[in-house]
């Protein structure tokens, strides 16, 4: 049964990131190289691809480097509180900001409502002790601290930066950098509280 659930989970995050792709193809306004870094710019992309394939490894049981990083104590924990983040930021920043259609709208809520709630229900489900040592969920934040570096850097180069709150050039450094604390702070936050949540999941499903 839980093969089920990460066989539709990896299903609807590829379709999603698959779809996604194609639309920013279709729409591009720039060349298709420049289009294809844009893409993988986005955080949103990258979360849900790591979501994908955590999905993709947890049902096939690919163990082989470097996969089974995902597969890790805490990494399931980590990415849930990802890709929380990323429908949050969304559903609070982005979406009054523009109003997709068609396609790009099925997308959207894919990748920022469906997938992050898919993934919370997952892990609620399926977290177990060894998912919850804050120490090794903690670890994971290098991964949007190198996201954040390279964002800042190839903007600072190209003058692109994927989300209107880390356009430096529009808004200056320290608006950006203050948009990072508080993004960051959320991310510290779902981290210990899903830590600390997962603890009481685990202990009421130990006692039915």
């Amino acid at each position: 049964m839980k093969h089920k659930f990460e066989i539709l989970g990896l299903c609807i995050a590829w379709f999603a990131i698959l779809a996604q792709f194609v639309v920013m193809v279709q729409n591009r306004q720039a060349e298709m190289l420049e289009t294809i870094l844009r893409f993988f710019g986005f955080f949103t992309i990258q979360t849900n691809i790591l979501v994908a394939l955590f999905f993709t490894v947890s049902a096939f049981n690919i163990t082989r480097p470097p996969f089974k990083v995902l597969l890790t104590k805490g990494s399931i924990t980590a990415l849930t509180a990802f890709i929380l983040i990323v429908g949050s930021v969304y559903q609070i920043v982005l979406r009054s900001i523009w109003e997709p259609t068609g396609l790009q709208y099925v997308v959207d809520e894919l990748l920022h409502t469906v997938i992050p709630l898919y993934m919370l229900g997952y892990w609620i489900f399926n977290v177990e002790k060894q998912d919850l040592p804050l120490k090794k969920v903690l670890n994971w934040l290098l991964y949007p601290l190198i996201y954040l570096v390279f964002v800042i850097a190839r903007g600072s180069l190209s003058g692109f930066y994927p989300y209107p709150f880390l356009n430096i050039d529009e808004i200056g450094f320290e608006k950006a950098l203050g948009n990072i604390a508080i993004i960051f702070v959320l991310a510290l936050v779902l981290l210990a509280t899903l830590s600390w949540g997962g603890k009481i999941i685990i202990k009421n499903r130990s006692t039915k």
